[in-house]
């Protein structure tokens, strides 16, 4: 980025798992860090404050786009420039096709890919006026690949990254990068309670941390990749290649 002030980094779905490890490593690496999620969690977010003083939660569900536009009136409030949005808000509703409900299909869509593109179209705008910035999606390798009694998230992911291909297409020519992450077998909440027999073969024979999707995050959020953009970054030890 072009001057020498704070970064600033939003991150939605943070206040545990992949998300809250991003936010942790953004923090320690000099980034003002807006928390968000449904929940407050005064403990995590302590955790960030200790690293990045100024950083803070703003409270929201931004799969209702009235609430995504509100979060990013809070941001405009503060007068912050924003510099990197990383859309993380995730569930999943795991069932076969001819078991799943209408209703489930519409939460994980709503939380997984349309909170996805209100944030991201409000990010736009912001980052538009500076002509830099950086969008990243979390998407998945299920996103890829498909996978037996996971439509609705396999297509919320997929979802995902033809969002960031398409937006990458519009916004490259105004210096504002979007990428995709594709995490594989990720060790969080969300995982532990799926036994190791039904998880998908792992060349590297073992499960992912947050810390290193979050790693990735960084990468592809700073200058370093300033040249990279619509693309989708495998972290999977290998399940998809």
């Amino acid at each position: 980025m072009s001057d020498n002030r704070k970064q600033v980094v939003l991150i939605t779905g943070s206040t545990r798992g992949i998300g809250l490890a991003m936010a942790k490593l953004f923090a320690e690496n000099g980034y003002l860090v807006i928390l968000n999620g449904r929940h407050e969690n005064p403990e995590a977010l302590a955790g960030i404050q200790a690293l990045s003083p100024e950083s803070f939660f703003l409270q929201g569900d931004v799969s209702r786009e009235e609430e995504a536009e509100k979060l990013f009136d809070s941001i405009r409030e503060r007068k912050l420039n924003l510099d990197v949005l990383i859309c993380n808000s995730g569930i999943s509703r795991d069932s076969l096709v001819l078991r799943l409900s209408g209703q489930e299909l519409d939460a994980v869509l709503d939380t997984n890919l349309k909170s996805a593109f209100y944030c991201a179209r409000q990010a736009a705008r912001l980052m538009l006026r500076r002509r830099e910035g950086s969008i990243l999606f979390t998407s998945s390798v299920v996103g890829l690949t498909g996978h037996e009694g996971q439509a609705a998230y396999a297509a919320s992911k997929a979802g995902l990254i033809g969002l960031a291909k398409s937006l990458a297409r519009e916004l490259a020519a105004r210096n504002i990068r979007v990428n995709a992450l594709a995490p594989g077998w990720i060790d969080t909440e969300m995982t532990r309670g799926i036994s190791r027999e039904k998880m998908p073969f792992v060349p590297m024979q073992r499960p992912g941390r947050p810390e290193e999707v979050a790693e990735a995050a960084l990468f592809l959020a700073g200058s370093k990749s300033s040249y990279i953009t619509g693309q989708v970054l495998q972290i999977a030890g290998g399940m998809v290649m």
